[in-house]
């Protein structure tokens, strides 16, 4: 696995990921473009993929179901988090993404409702603040 920067041919694999069917390619595109996007790939084929905007948010981080496990979600936010020049790192992690983001430091600074297409989901907005040695 290599991990690379997003290329625009990357955007409709990422939306298989994402989206609902209904997107604006070129709205995601652009959104994946405005942000440290990197790609985890085997070979040709992309595996995973985080975005970080320059203020540390990590915005989107997902891995195929056949990699996860394998510690391409870590190699994603290690290079995020070494690449993007903030003082703290914040992400909104779902109820099974906050066990993986509590063990790489980050804390729960509260916990809240969304709604996605008319069903409430909770999530955990959650921050790191970046190592100094």
């Amino acid at each position: 696995m290599e991990l690379r920067e997003y290329r625009p041919e990357d955007c409709p694999a990422q939306l298989d990921a994402w989206a609902d069917g209904r997107v604006d390619l070129a709205a995601w595109d652009r959104s994946f473009r405005a942000h440290l996007t990197l790609v985890a790939a085997e070979g040709e084929t992309p595996v995973g993929f985080g975005d970080m905007d320059g203020t540390g948010y990590l915005d989107r981080l997902y891995v195929h179901r056949d990699w996860q496990g394998r510690g391409v979600a870590a190699a994603l936010c290690d290079a995020l988090e070494g690449r993007v020049a903030a003082e703290r790192f914040v992400t909104h992690a779902s109820l099974t993404a906050r066990p993986f983001f509590a063990r790489r430091g980050y804390r729960v600074v509260r916990e809240q409702q969304v709604e996605r297409h008319g069903v409430l989901l909770t999530n955990f907005v959650m921050e790191k603040r970046r190592q100094r040695w």
